[in-house]
Protein backbone atom coordinates (compact mmCIF):
# COMPACT_ATOMS: atom_id res chain seq x y z
CA UNK A 1 0.00 0.00 0.00
CA UNK A 2 2.57 2.52 1.22
CA UNK A 3 4.58 1.85 -2.26
CA UNK A 4 1.78 1.99 -4.17
CA UNK A 5 1.29 6.25 -2.50
CA UNK A 6 4.60 6.37 -3.39
CA UNK A 7 4.37 5.72 -6.65
CA UNK A 8 1.74 7.47 -7.18
CA UNK A 9 3.04 10.79 -5.62
CA UNK A 10 6.05 10.51 -7.54
CA UNK A 11 4.39 10.89 -10.71
CA UNK A 12 2.29 13.40 -9.84
CA UNK A 13 5.20 15.10 -8.27
CA UNK A 14 7.25 14.11 -11.92
CA UNK A 15 3.96 16.14 -14.16
CA UNK A 16 4.12 18.85 -11.94
CA UNK A 17 7.72 19.38 -12.60
CA UNK A 18 7.33 18.75 -16.15
CA UNK A 19 4.39 21.09 -16.40
CA UNK A 20 6.70 24.03 -14.51
CA UNK A 21 9.80 22.94 -17.02
CA UNK A 22 7.36 23.76 -19.90
CA UNK A 23 5.79 27.04 -18.59
CA UNK A 24 9.31 28.43 -18.11
CA UNK A 25 10.27 28.10 -21.65
CA UNK A 26 10.49 30.71 -24.01
CA UNK A 27 7.62 30.55 -26.97
CA UNK A 28 9.03 30.39 -30.73
CA UNK A 29 7.95 33.56 -32.04
CA UNK A 30 7.03 36.82 -30.68
CA UNK A 31 3.53 36.38 -28.58
CA UNK A 32 0.87 38.84 -29.87
CA UNK A 33 -2.19 40.11 -27.58
CA UNK A 34 -5.12 41.78 -29.36
CA UNK A 35 -7.38 43.96 -27.27
CA UNK A 36 -10.71 45.03 -29.16
CA UNK A 37 -11.02 48.67 -28.01
CA UNK A 38 -8.69 51.77 -28.52
CA UNK A 39 -5.44 52.15 -26.63
CA UNK A 40 -6.18 53.98 -23.15
CA UNK A 41 -9.14 51.86 -21.70
CA UNK A 42 -8.65 49.67 -18.99
CA UNK A 43 -9.03 46.45 -21.19
CA UNK A 44 -5.72 47.98 -22.76
CA UNK A 45 -4.00 48.96 -19.97
CA UNK A 46 -4.21 45.49 -18.80
CA UNK A 47 -2.70 44.03 -21.62
CA UNK A 48 -0.04 46.11 -20.83
CA UNK A 49 0.97 45.53 -17.24
CA UNK A 50 0.67 41.97 -18.30
CA UNK A 51 2.33 41.84 -21.49
CA UNK A 52 5.44 43.68 -19.92
CA UNK A 53 5.94 41.04 -17.46
CA UNK A 54 5.57 37.91 -20.37
CA UNK A 55 8.17 39.75 -22.45
CA UNK A 56 10.92 38.60 -20.00
CA UNK A 57 9.11 35.90 -18.37
CA UNK A 58 8.78 34.18 -22.15
CA UNK A 59 11.73 35.27 -23.80
CA UNK A 60 10.08 36.55 -27.02
CA UNK A 61 8.80 40.03 -27.70
CA UNK A 62 5.29 40.41 -26.78
CA UNK A 63 3.16 43.61 -29.00
CA UNK A 64 -0.22 44.57 -27.33
CA UNK A 65 -2.17 45.02 -31.13
CA UNK A 66 -5.49 47.31 -30.43
CA UNK A 67 -8.16 46.11 -33.03
CA UNK A 68 -10.90 48.72 -32.09
CA UNK A 69 -14.46 48.34 -33.84
CA UNK A 70 -17.87 46.73 -33.31
CA UNK A 71 -17.14 46.55 -29.30
CA UNK A 72 -14.35 44.32 -29.37
CA UNK A 73 -16.30 41.77 -31.77
CA UNK A 74 -14.25 42.79 -34.69
CA UNK A 75 -10.92 41.17 -32.69
CA UNK A 76 -12.87 38.42 -31.48
CA UNK A 77 -13.69 37.84 -35.36
CA UNK A 78 -9.86 37.94 -36.29
CA UNK A 79 -8.62 36.05 -33.63
CA UNK A 80 -10.82 32.97 -34.01
CA UNK A 81 -9.53 32.58 -37.82
CA UNK A 82 -5.72 32.39 -36.60
CA UNK A 83 -3.44 29.73 -37.68
CA UNK A 84 -2.09 27.19 -34.93
CA UNK A 85 1.22 28.13 -35.32
CA UNK A 86 0.78 31.53 -34.38
CA UNK A 87 1.33 33.32 -30.88
CA UNK A 88 -1.54 35.07 -30.60
CA UNK A 89 -3.89 35.51 -27.69
CA UNK A 90 -7.18 37.63 -27.12
CA UNK A 91 -7.83 40.08 -23.72
CA UNK A 92 -11.44 39.97 -23.35
CA UNK A 93 -14.13 40.85 -20.98
CA UNK A 94 -17.99 40.05 -20.50
CA UNK A 95 -19.56 42.48 -23.16
CA UNK A 96 -17.45 40.56 -25.85
CA UNK A 97 -17.63 36.71 -24.69
CA UNK A 98 -21.17 36.62 -22.85
CA UNK A 99 -23.45 39.48 -24.31
CA UNK A 100 -22.55 40.08 -27.21
CA UNK A 101 -23.10 36.40 -28.47
CA UNK A 102 -26.78 36.39 -26.63
CA UNK A 103 -27.49 39.79 -27.99
CA UNK A 104 -26.32 39.17 -31.85
CA UNK A 105 -28.37 37.62 -34.33
CA UNK A 106 -24.96 36.60 -36.29
CA UNK A 107 -22.28 37.47 -34.40
CA UNK A 108 -19.26 36.01 -36.33
CA UNK A 109 -17.75 34.04 -33.46
CA UNK A 110 -18.80 31.12 -31.15
CA UNK A 111 -17.85 32.69 -27.85
CA UNK A 112 -17.26 28.77 -26.13
CA UNK A 113 -16.41 26.93 -29.69
CA UNK A 114 -13.76 29.40 -30.95
CA UNK A 115 -11.46 29.94 -28.03
CA UNK A 116 -10.51 28.23 -25.34
CA UNK A 117 -9.76 30.04 -21.70
CA UNK A 118 -6.19 30.79 -20.59
CA UNK A 119 -6.34 33.14 -17.75
CA UNK A 120 -8.42 35.58 -15.66
CA UNK A 121 -6.48 37.81 -14.80
CA UNK A 122 -8.81 41.25 -12.86
CA UNK A 123 -11.99 41.72 -11.19
CA UNK A 124 -14.11 45.15 -11.31
CA UNK A 125 -17.08 46.17 -9.82
CA UNK A 126 -19.70 48.37 -10.19
CA UNK A 127 -20.48 51.90 -9.10
CA UNK A 128 -23.92 53.57 -8.61
CA UNK A 129 -23.83 57.22 -8.27
CA UNK A 130 -25.71 60.34 -7.87
CA UNK A 131 -25.40 63.93 -9.28
CA UNK A 132 -24.57 66.11 -6.09
CA UNK A 133 -28.09 67.66 -6.84
CA UNK A 134 -30.03 64.92 -6.06
CA UNK A 135 -31.16 65.10 -2.27
CA UNK A 136 -29.95 62.05 -1.46
CA UNK A 137 -26.97 60.14 0.55
CA UNK A 138 -28.16 56.57 0.95
CA UNK A 139 -29.34 53.75 -1.40
CA UNK A 140 -32.54 53.83 -0.25
CA UNK A 141 -33.29 56.81 0.09
CA UNK A 142 -32.68 56.95 -3.71
CA UNK A 143 -34.65 54.15 -4.38
CA UNK A 144 -37.85 56.37 -2.67
CA UNK A 145 -36.77 58.85 -4.44
CA UNK A 146 -36.98 57.03 -7.78
CA UNK A 147 -40.27 55.34 -6.62
CA UNK A 148 -41.29 58.83 -6.03
CA UNK A 149 -40.06 60.06 -9.04
CA UNK A 150 -40.76 57.59 -11.89
CA UNK A 151 -40.29 60.60 -14.62
CA UNK A 152 -37.07 61.80 -13.37
CA UNK A 153 -35.60 58.35 -12.58
CA UNK A 154 -33.14 58.30 -15.81
CA UNK A 155 -29.78 55.71 -15.39
CA UNK A 156 -27.47 57.10 -17.31
CA UNK A 157 -24.68 54.26 -18.78
CA UNK A 158 -21.12 54.13 -20.62
CA UNK A 159 -23.13 52.02 -23.51
CA UNK A 160 -26.36 50.41 -24.49
CA UNK A 161 -25.63 47.14 -24.08
CA UNK A 162 -22.78 47.03 -21.59
CA UNK A 163 -22.65 45.76 -18.24
CA UNK A 164 -23.51 49.18 -16.61
CA UNK A 165 -26.71 48.75 -18.66
CA UNK A 166 -27.70 45.62 -17.57
CA UNK A 167 -26.47 45.94 -13.99
CA UNK A 168 -28.54 49.11 -14.16
CA UNK A 169 -31.35 46.82 -15.18
CA UNK A 170 -30.49 44.37 -12.27
CA UNK A 171 -30.96 47.03 -9.76
CA UNK A 172 -34.04 47.97 -11.07
CA UNK A 173 -35.59 44.63 -10.54
CA UNK A 174 -34.21 43.86 -7.35
CA UNK A 175 -35.61 47.21 -6.18
CA UNK A 176 -38.88 46.39 -8.03
CA UNK A 177 -38.33 50.41 -9.50
CA UNK A 178 -39.23 51.38 -13.09
CA UNK A 179 -35.54 51.90 -14.49
CA UNK A 180 -35.25 53.85 -17.96
CA UNK A 181 -31.75 53.06 -18.99
CA UNK A 182 -29.85 56.11 -20.75
CA UNK A 183 -27.19 55.05 -22.86
CA UNK A 184 -24.11 57.38 -23.85
CA UNK A 185 -21.08 56.79 -26.44
CA UNK A 186 -18.94 56.60 -23.21
CA UNK A 187 -17.79 57.23 -19.59
CA UNK A 188 -16.39 60.65 -20.53
CA UNK A 189 -19.77 62.46 -21.20
CA UNK A 190 -21.72 59.90 -19.25
CA UNK A 191 -19.54 61.84 -15.90
CA UNK A 192 -19.63 65.04 -18.01
CA UNK A 193 -23.79 65.02 -17.79
CA UNK A 194 -24.04 63.41 -14.33
CA UNK A 195 -21.92 66.14 -12.70
CA UNK A 196 -23.68 68.42 -14.65
CA UNK A 197 -27.42 67.34 -13.43
CA UNK A 198 -28.21 66.32 -17.19
CA UNK A 199 -28.82 63.00 -15.70
CA UNK A 200 -29.46 62.24 -12.36
CA UNK A 201 -28.28 58.56 -11.93
CA UNK A 202 -25.48 56.80 -13.15
CA UNK A 203 -23.95 53.55 -13.30
CA UNK A 204 -20.46 52.75 -14.59
CA UNK A 205 -17.41 50.57 -13.53
CA UNK A 206 -16.07 51.81 -10.01
CA UNK A 207 -12.20 52.89 -11.46
CA UNK A 208 -14.23 55.50 -13.88
CA UNK A 209 -16.02 56.98 -10.97
CA UNK A 210 -13.72 56.98 -7.73
CA UNK A 211 -11.64 59.95 -8.69
CA UNK A 212 -15.16 62.43 -9.34
CA UNK A 213 -16.58 60.65 -6.41
CA UNK A 214 -13.18 61.79 -4.19
CA UNK A 215 -13.43 65.16 -5.71
CA UNK A 216 -17.14 65.53 -4.06
CA UNK A 217 -18.48 66.07 -7.67
CA UNK A 218 -20.85 63.09 -7.46
CA UNK A 219 -21.67 60.87 -4.16
CA UNK A 220 -21.28 56.92 -5.01
CA UNK A 221 -23.98 55.21 -3.06
CA UNK A 222 -23.46 51.64 -3.56
CA UNK A 223 -20.73 49.72 -5.39
CA UNK A 224 -21.36 45.53 -6.22
CA UNK A 225 -18.33 43.83 -4.96
CA UNK A 226 -18.45 40.75 -2.52
CA UNK A 227 -16.95 43.41 0.18
CA UNK A 228 -16.20 46.62 0.49
CA UNK A 229 -13.51 47.85 -2.14
CA UNK A 230 -10.29 48.90 -0.97
CA UNK A 231 -10.35 51.96 -3.29
CA UNK A 232 -13.28 53.34 -1.61
CA UNK A 233 -13.72 51.78 1.50
CA UNK A 234 -16.42 54.11 2.91
CA UNK A 235 -18.70 53.37 0.36
CA UNK A 236 -21.06 50.65 1.24
CA UNK A 237 -21.39 47.19 -0.74
CA UNK A 238 -25.47 46.51 -2.29
CA UNK A 239 -25.83 43.97 0.30
CA UNK A 240 -24.45 46.57 2.88
CA UNK A 241 -27.07 49.51 1.94
CA UNK A 242 -29.97 46.64 1.84
CA UNK A 243 -30.57 45.21 -1.86
CA UNK A 244 -29.26 41.42 -2.12
CA UNK A 245 -26.90 41.68 -5.24
CA UNK A 246 -23.23 40.79 -5.87
CA UNK A 247 -21.83 41.69 -9.66
CA UNK A 248 -18.60 41.67 -11.30
CA UNK A 249 -16.90 42.76 -14.70
CA UNK A 250 -13.38 40.80 -15.39
CA UNK A 251 -11.02 40.70 -18.50
CA UNK A 252 -9.64 37.31 -19.41
CA UNK A 253 -6.99 36.16 -22.01
CA UNK A 254 -8.67 33.96 -24.71
CA UNK A 255 -6.70 31.36 -27.30
CA UNK A 256 -7.95 30.60 -29.96
CA UNK A 257 -9.59 27.12 -30.01
CA UNK A 258 -6.89 25.68 -32.79
CA UNK A 259 -4.10 26.69 -30.35
CA UNK A 260 -2.12 23.47 -29.55
CA UNK A 261 -2.76 22.75 -25.87
CA UNK A 262 0.44 22.66 -24.20
CA UNK A 263 0.86 25.86 -25.34
CA UNK A 264 -1.83 27.19 -23.63
CA UNK A 265 -1.03 25.53 -20.57
CA UNK A 266 1.97 27.20 -20.60
CA UNK A 267 1.02 30.51 -21.12
CA UNK A 268 -1.55 30.25 -18.70
CA UNK A 269 0.88 29.11 -16.20
CA UNK A 270 2.88 32.03 -17.18
CA UNK A 271 0.36 34.73 -17.09
CA UNK A 272 -0.20 33.27 -13.23
CA UNK A 273 3.12 33.76 -12.36
CA UNK A 274 3.05 37.46 -13.93
CA UNK A 275 -0.54 38.22 -11.46
CA UNK A 276 1.47 36.59 -8.62
CA UNK A 277 4.13 39.23 -8.37
CA UNK A 278 3.94 42.03 -6.17
CA UNK A 279 5.47 44.70 -8.94
CA UNK A 280 2.43 43.49 -11.54
CA UNK A 281 0.09 43.35 -8.46
CA UNK A 282 1.55 46.90 -7.66
CA UNK A 283 0.50 48.39 -10.92
CA UNK A 284 -3.04 46.44 -11.33
CA UNK A 285 -3.60 48.75 -7.65
CA UNK A 286 -2.19 52.15 -9.05
CA UNK A 287 -4.99 52.10 -11.81
CA UNK A 288 -7.67 51.43 -9.53
CA UNK A 289 -7.82 47.83 -10.26
CA UNK A 290 -8.04 44.48 -8.94
CA UNK A 291 -6.00 41.36 -9.63
CA UNK A 292 -6.47 37.75 -10.00
CA UNK A 293 -3.89 34.84 -10.25
CA UNK A 294 -5.89 32.10 -11.70
CA UNK A 295 -5.27 28.82 -12.88
CA UNK A 296 -6.84 27.57 -16.84
CA UNK A 297 -9.47 25.47 -14.36
CA UNK A 298 -10.46 27.40 -12.14
CA UNK A 299 -10.74 30.60 -15.16
CA UNK A 300 -12.91 27.86 -16.63
CA UNK A 301 -15.01 27.51 -13.69
CA UNK A 302 -15.40 31.28 -13.61
CA UNK A 303 -16.69 31.54 -17.08
CA UNK A 304 -19.47 29.27 -16.71
CA UNK A 305 -20.72 30.51 -13.49
CA UNK A 306 -20.54 33.96 -14.95
CA UNK A 307 -22.34 32.87 -17.84
CA UNK A 308 -25.13 31.23 -15.58
CA UNK A 309 -25.44 34.67 -13.68
CA UNK A 310 -25.87 37.24 -16.60
CA UNK A 311 -27.48 35.29 -19.25
CA UNK A 312 -31.09 35.18 -17.63
CA UNK A 313 -30.73 38.88 -17.24
CA UNK A 314 -29.59 39.82 -21.02
CA UNK A 315 -32.47 37.71 -22.36
CA UNK A 316 -35.18 39.26 -20.34
CA UNK A 317 -34.06 42.50 -20.77
CA UNK A 318 -35.45 41.76 -24.61
CA UNK A 319 -32.42 44.24 -25.47
CA UNK A 320 -31.92 43.94 -29.44
CA UNK A 321 -28.48 45.61 -30.83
Amino acid sequence: MLKHILRRLTGTLALAAIACAAAAQPLDSPLRIVVGYAPGGATDRVARIVGDKLQAKLGVPVVVDNKPGAGGRLAAQQVKATPASQNVLMLANPAVMVVAPLVFKDNGYDAERDFVPVSHVNDYEFALSVATAVPVRELSHLLAWMRANPEKANVGVPATGSLPHFFGLMVGEKAKVPTQVVGYRGSSPLLTDLIGGQVPIAVDTLDVVIPQHQAGKVRILAMSGAKRSPFAPEVPTFKEAGLDLVATGWNTFFAPAAMPRDKVARLSQAIREVMQDPDTVRRFKDALMTPVASTQEQTTAMLKAYRAQWAPVVQKSGYQP
